[in-house]
């Protein structure tokens, strides 16, 4: 460890290896919301950041496991699939909220081609928000819908039936064969797609007042004025 008058300690985020504060200077001062991509083993984070001077705020967020609750995703919450339709949820409440551009924001990942940072980068594309990119660094179409995962399926199936059940347990176990992930993907699209449309609001037309079943009512005579009785007068017998 260097020693010295001159010698600055780094900041904790940055000597724990989470913050780049460099790049995230140039971020902040592009005055371009940040779209950020994370993930872990078993999910995919994405969110859509503004830079105030109060702090960081979250105009819009989705998480993979928002896929299995809401959209009935039934493979891996860690793929490539996954991420793109992690992304593209999060774009299309980004476009509903008025978000047209922003920038990416990796963190400290590495640019691989083809990961699912770019697969998430993918996804939030398709939905309208605009973010520059080297296209070249995005996953094609094939690997997005995961026919990769499905090819490889067959391959196992066909020999090694032990280790097809063993990698792709949690598909068999949610019912769903891998060889079935590109249609199964392609259905999930529609549906997150499906729940931003505007419903249709249908015209109802008023219902006439029902009229009150039964036996009509007798009408009631008119009452007609009583004579007066005659009062009884008592003669005095003298």
């Amino acid at each position: 460890m260097p020693l010295g008058p001159n010698y600055r300690v780094p900041y904790r985020r940055r000597r724990e290896g989470k913050t780049d504060y460099k790049a995230r200077r140039a971020l902040v001062l592009s005055k371009i919301p940040r779209f950020i991509v994370r993930g872990s083993l078993k999910h995919m984070t994405v969110q859509i950041v503004e830079a105030r001077s109060e702090g960081d705020r979250v105009i819009t967020a989705a998480n993979s496991r928002e896929l299995i609750k809401t959209f009935g995703w039934k493979g891996s919450c860690s793929n490539l699939p996954s991420a793109y339709l992690t992304g593209f949820l999060c774009g299309l409440r980004a476009v509903g909220k008025g978000v047209k551009r922003a920038i990416l924001d990796i963190g400290l990942f590495s640019p691989t081609k083809g990961s699912r940072i770019f697969a998430a980068l993918k996804g939030v594309m398709d939905a309208g928000v605009e973010i520059p990119c080297e296209k070249e660094k995005l996953p094609d179409e094939n690997r997005v819908s995961g026919q990769h995962i499905a090819e490889y399926a067959k391959q196992l199936s066909a020999g090694e039936q032990t280790a097809y059940q063993k990698q792709f347990s949690r598909y068999l176990k949610e019912n769903l064969q891998p060889e079935q992930l590109p249609t199964h993907f392609s259905e999930t699209k529609e549906k997150i797609a499906e729940s931003f449309k505007p419903k249709e609001e249908k015209k109802k037309e008023p219902e006439a007042k029902a009229k009150p079943k039964g036996k009509p009512k007798a009408r009631a005579k008119p009452k007609t004025a009583r004579k007066p009785r005659k009062k009884k007068t008592e003669e005095k017998k003298e």
